[in-house]
């Protein structure tokens, strides 16, 4: 449908404003989406992001990513000067002493054989170590100095100075030196997740072990089947449930209380902060520089400074909690009494009611949703929060997840805790959700 030149004149006579927009109307998205993509070319070249994707450890990401659904048991088979080879085991063996293992099995001659699936297999002597890669030998010749492979090797199998590298894919690697063959044989799942090689539980599974909570027959006289099967799982020497769970609930605490006192100094001092409540300019401007202080220094930060002041524990990340919550939460809760109706204020001072009374009646059933609703959210969050800070001293799951990243070797418990973290944020998340909800309403309502 077309108009008329008249129409077209009276309708831009009109409505200036819609024919006639300025610069940054008209060019303003497509400048925004140009600044940003300068941005990221100038990023990528300031940060090196290039080399840094192509010298990244690609190979060892990986790994560490199978450890995280996977187990390695890691013998050291050492020779011995009579010719015999003794297997040593790492502090968390996943087997107990003098266990039948299929997969490492000694042989008449002395020799002893690993298997790694299919074909591949190690063939061990304290003179030649036999590898077996997909149906192929490749001799590996021990000498007192080095572990020397031959010429025509294939991928798999790398001499690497004095000893050799075989890597069998997920199923596990060797290392040949001259003293030695270090295992590192894989499998899927984590090993005595349930109980450790020295309980007399090992090797019962979740069903059996949920069968014997219930069974009449008695495993320790000293108490149930049910306690006892509890007891096992928490004092597992190899993962240390009890321990994880103690520092777990510590970090729950940590968030809680830092989140309370926060609320609970944050509530009167954002009464001071607020213009229409306090009707003095520098209190209200000394409390807000305040509250822009104190939060304006990071929570980490803070976890800091405590620890050093306070040593290692939960009492430095409840402070951190504490100072940087309370500059946040005055800040938004002063904000919201300054945008309460002051139609409440003044019918109550018309009735000559004290600033106290008003202030109670008038003011806090108007925010007291919304200040609740706040702290709920920075609860939720403070309780991911506390784990970052941990890290650093504050104590909590956060120390014991730094503390396995640390061994190189316990990826599957540091993927134990992550999941518990998880859940818990995702439980905690629900519970804030459902409270705000009761509180303010739910949200398009």
């Amino acid at each position: 449908m077309s108009i008329s030149i008249a129409e077209r004149n009276r309708l831009h006579a009109k409505y200036p404003a819609v024919f006639r927009q300025n610069l940054f109307r008209r060019w303003g998205l497509p400048l925004g989406l140009g600044a940003a993509v300068l941005y990221l070319v100038f990023a990528w070249f300031f940060f090196n992001v290039g080399p840094a994707i192509q010298n990244g450890k690609w190979d060892r990401a990986s790994i560490y990513l199978q450890d995280w659904f996977s187990w390695r048991a890691t013998p050291r088979l050492r020779f011995g000067e009579d010719g015999s080879i003794t297997p040593q085991w790492s502090s968390r063996g996943q087997y107990p002493e003098g266990a039948t293992i299929d997969w490492l099995t000694p042989n008449a001659d002395g020799s002893v054989s690993v298997t790694f699936g299919g074909d591949d297999r190690l063939e061990v002597s304290t003179s030649v170590v036999d590898v077996v890669v997909d149906g192929q030998t490749y001799p590996i010749t021990i000498t007192p100095d080095a572990a020397l492979a031959p010429d025509d090797v294939p991928t798999a199998i790398e001499q690497d100075g004095q000893k050799v590298l075989v890597n069998f894919g997920f199923a596990g690697q060797a290392e040949i030196r001259s003293n030695q063959v270090y295992v590192q044989r894989r499998f899927f799942g984590w090993a005595n997740f349930l109980y450790d090689p020295k309980s007399p539980l090992w090797g019962n599974d979740l069903f059996s072990s949920i069968g014997l909570m219930f069974s009449g027959d008695r495993v320790n006289p000293a108490m149930s089947n049910a306690q006892y099967v509890l007891d096992q799982w928490l004092n597992n020497q190899a993962w240390q449930h009890a321990d994880i769970l103690a520092k777990l609930m510590q970090t729950l605490v940590m968030a809680f209380v830092g989140t309370l006192f926060a609320t609970l100094l944050a509530f009167p001092l954002a009464f001071i902060a607020a213009r229409n409540i306090t009707a003095n300019r520098p209190a209200n401007w000394a409390m807000k520089r305040f509250f822009d202080f104190i939060r304006s220094v990071d929570m980490l930060i803070w976890a800091l400074f405590f620890t050093r002041g306070f040593g290692p524990g939960p009492i430095p990340g409840i402070a951190a909690i504490f100072f940087t919550d309370t500059g946040a939460l005055g800040k938004v809760y002063a904000e919201a009494l300054e945008n309460v109706d002051d139609k409440q204020r003044e019918g109550m001072q018309s009735v000559g009611a004290s600033p106290m009374a008003i202030n109670r009646f008038g003011v806090v059933p108007q925010v007291l949703p919304v200040f609740v609703s706040q702290s709920l959210y920075f609860w939720e969050s403070n309780t991911r929060s506390a784990t970052v800070i941990g890290a650093v001293g504050a104590g909590g799951i956060g120390l014991k997840l730094l503390e396995s990243m640390g061994t190189n070797s316990d990826w599957d418990k540091v993927a134990y805790m992550v999941l518990l973290i998880l859940l818990v944020v995702f439980i905690f998340d629900n519970i804030s959700n459902a409270i705000r909800s009761r509180l303010i309403g739910p949200a398009g309502h």
